[in-house]
């Protein structure tokens, strides 16, 4: 299994509204594309104050390698990045073998 972790920080200027759709548009993929095994989502509540303004995070589950290889092309991702790369001021993305 291979984990997909996003920490992302939005712009300033973005509606608690946009950040609900993002998250919806997110927990819809595994729906969506094959190998994509789950999704989730989450704002940071962290009392350690640690989060340098990333204030959301995505954390991904692929079956395997495949199944990320199928993901980063898919049309759906594409139409989930056309949403959301305009709303973040900066992303970190790591992803690990489980």
């Amino acid at each position: 299994m291979i984990r997909h972790l996003l920490l992302i920080q939005f712009k300033e200027d973005v509606t608690a509204d946009q950040i609900d759709e993002v998250a919806t548009l997110f927990r819809q993929i595994p729906e969506k594309i094959e190998g994509v095994v789950s999704a989730e989502w989450g704002a940071n509540n962290s009392p350690e104050h640690k989060n340098q303004g990333y204030s959301h995070a995505v954390l991904m589950n692929f079956a395997d390698e495949a199944g990320r290889e199928n993901y980063l092309p898919h049309p759906e991702h594409d139409a989930l990045k056309a949403v959301f790369k305009p709303l973040i001021t900066d992303i970190i993305v790591f992803d690990y073998s489980a």
